[in-house]
Formats: structure tokens, C-alpha cells, sequence
């Protein structure tokens, strides 16, 4: 889909993804989805709504996800 959208799960980041790396994945997705990198005003605001809907998604799913053997890395 997207190459410049990096994966956001351990054991691929040493810590949690932050806000800023979630946003910036939702962005990108976005940006890809839409065709535009950058929307007309009058395209903006549903564009925005985009963005926020995905993150909060990709916070949601990043929150669910267990990733088998990953507490045992983080203490090795």
C-alpha cells in the first residue's frame, strides 16, 4: 500500500508508538488514499476528520494487539 508508513508495533519500535507517530501513519494512509497530498480548502475539513478517524483506529488496534514473546524480549 503505503511503503513510507512504518510499522508501529513492538518488537519493530524498542518503546510504544507515540501520538506523533500515529498521526503521522494516518496521515500518510490518508494522503495515499485520496490522491492528495495536501487537500483544497474546500476538501480540508473531511480530510482532517480522515486523518483523526485513522489514528484513533491505529491507537485502538495498537492497543488490542499482543504480540506473543514481547515481554519476554523487553526483559532479556
Amino acid at each position: 500500500m503505503c511503503r513510507s508508513i512504518k510499522t508501529l508495533r513492538p518488537p519493530v519500535l524498542a518503546e510504544e508508538a507515540t501520538e506523533e507517530e500515529i498521526r503521522a501513519a494516518a496521515l500518510q494512509y490518508v494522503r495515499k488514499v485520496s490522491g492528495f497530498r495536501a487537500p483544497a480548502a474546500h476538501n480540508q475539513e473531511v480530510f482532517e476528520r480522515a486523518v483523526e478517524a485513522v489514528a484513533r483506529a491505529t491507537a485502538e488496534l495498537l492497543d488490542g494487539l499482543e504480540v506473543r514473546g514481547a515481554a519476554a524480549r523487553r526483559a532479556g
